[in-house]
């Protein structure tokens, strides 16, 4: 089972950024697509973003397109997601993900969650 730690979040001003880094461990041993989820108080988790096991192929949410960019390192088994422009509504607990599968639903998770790490955007 791969286990997965969130650091990078933080309170930031609005307009401001933040990169958060989502370290795998335990049992890798297949090549899966990663991806950010984010969750609002009182509200649902949301997918924000997903990267192929290559790198070659990003997905995005619409709210983060242009400002967000997710990104990873195989050698570190770490996925990272710069944060720019960030606005108040993007204040959630944001979430890393394993095995993260496009469906026609949406993306769906079949791996491991992480623990989530606090982004708070200040207007």
């Amino acid at each position: 089972q791969v286990q997965l730690v969130e650091s990078g979040g933080g309170l930031v001003q609005a307009g401001g950024s933040l990169r958060l880094s989502c370290a795998a461990s335990g049992s890798i041993y297949d090549r899966y697509a990663m991806g950010w989820f984010r969750q609002a108080p009182g509200k649902e988790r949301e997918f924000v973003a997903a990267i192929s096991w290559s790198g070659s192929s990003t997905y995005y949410a619409d709210s983060v397109k242009g400002r967000f960019t997710i990104s990873r390192d195989n050698a570190k088994n770490t996925v990272y997601l710069q944060m720019n422009s960030l606005k108040p509504e993007d204040t959630a607990v944001y979430y890393c993900a394993d095995e993260v599968v496009q469906t026609t639903t949406g993306p769906e998770v079949f791996g491991s969650w992480g623990q989530g790490t606090q982004v708070t955007v200040s207007s």
